[in-house]
């Protein structure tokens, strides 16, 4: 029975970490990085923005599998 306990517990610590409001703010300024280094790309024909839309669109991405992963853990 003290299995039970302890693994109650646990399930409970885990989701007060999933739902702290911190890691859901990360993740929606993820993905507003994320969709300004999209929005880069169509603004024309120069190759330097394409690089730094390129860029700003990897930082983004990587900020949201940050988040995610920090929901997760």
């Amino acid at each position: 029975m003290e299995n039970t306990d302890r693994t109650t517990r646990n399930l409970g610590e885990q989701n007060d970490n999933a739902n702290n409001p911190a890691h859901y703010q990360l993740l929606t300024i993820g993905i507003i990085i994320t969709m300004i280094g999209v929005l880069l790309r169509f603004f024309g024909d120069w190759s330097l923005i394409d690089a730094v839309s390129n860029l700003i669109l990897v930082v983004g991405v990587g900020i949201c599998l940050r988040a995610v992963y920090k929901v997760l853990q």
